[in-house]
């Protein structure tokens, strides 16, 4: 499993960075893209696209395009989460953030540019069809806008240092991590072409898995070790930011994610028979159980 997991994400960093070769103009914006597409990473969202693909029994190369549209789409919004505006971190999957490296105008710009060509990557791939592909970037597009991420970022940066409802911070986390891990899911329904029944129970599985993955990075937030994370630990708490540990405590969120774990299975039980579920099984493991 963990061989093909790092086929899968290196076959999208090589579609990227093929891609961005092939139009670069600019060494700066080129050299700064390719550092952050470059700087590790786990690849998540790609690798849950190409497992419901695998479950949807659809061949997986159908997905590198979308895989590398939303990769590329994470990696904008993780530039632009650092800068001094922003979260103003200064490390990043264990290296200097892109800011520190290029700059900020250079880092500005390195996002804009992977977020347009990501679209870019998109339009281009003729093995699939225009409806399809249309479909993507519908989908795509507005998980990450204003309908989606933006709008959580823009709700959790409004959230800080004042009283937050619970209800609340899953608001903004639906949006801001949610929206961009339904995304890979709801992409591979569409390549795969699957029936409507099977399509709303695997992206209702995704959005379960959306809240799980958020819980688990507060947790590492407060006890990972920032040698695996490749983050400096306790920057949450030292933004005010508000997060599931901070409102349900260290031990509530554990307990939250173990709940969001079950509740995961319990989706994919009733998708027995009706898809191969045990590498998204696999899947909801990675997401509680990861340490970076």
């Amino acid at each position: 499993m963990e061989n093909k997991n790092k086929a899968y994400i290196d076959k999208v960093k090589s579609h990227i960075l093929l891609h961005l070769k092939e139009y670069q103009h600019s060494e700066t914006i080129y050299e700064a893209s390719k550092y952050s597409v470059e700087a590790g990473g786990k690849g998540l969202r790609p690798l849950l696209l190409f497992t419901a693909l695998e479950a949807l029994n659809t061949d997986v190369s159908k997905g590198v395009s979308a895989a590398s549209a939303i990769e590329m789409i994470h990696t904008y919004s993780l530039i632009h989460d650092d800068l001094p505006a922003m979260d103003n971190d200064e490390l990043r999957r264990g290296k200097p953030t892109n800011h520190v490296v290029f700059g900020e105008a250079a880092a500005i710009l390195a996002g804009d540019n992977l977020l347009n060509e990501s679209i870019n990557v998109l339009a281009k791939d003729k093995a699939l069809s225009a409806e399809v592909r249309i479909k993507l970037v519908e989908i795509i597009s507005s998980a990450s806008g204003q309908s989606g991420m933006i709008s959580g970022q823009m709700l959790d940066i409004e959230a800080e240092k004042r009283k937050t409802s619970l209800d609340e911070l899953e608001k903004i986390h639906a949006y801001k991590t949610g929206a961009l891990i339904k995304a890979p899911v709801t992409a591979a329904c569409i390549i795969a072409g699957a029936e409507p029944q099977v399509t709303s129970r695997l992206e209702e599985f995704s959005e379960v898995i959306g809240v799980l993955f958020q819980i688990k990075d507060d947790i590492l937030d407060l006890e990972g070790n920032p040698e695996i994370t490749g983050k400096n630990t306790g920057s949450d708490a030292k933004k005010g930011k508000v997060t599931y540990v901070s409102e349900l405590g260290l031990k509530g969120a554990k307990a939250a994610l173990n709940d969001k774990e079950e509740e995961a299975y319990g989706i994919l039980d009733s998708l027995d028979g009706l898809i191969a579920t045990a590498g998204l099984r696999k899947i909801v493991q990675m997401f509680a159980e990861r340490d970076q």
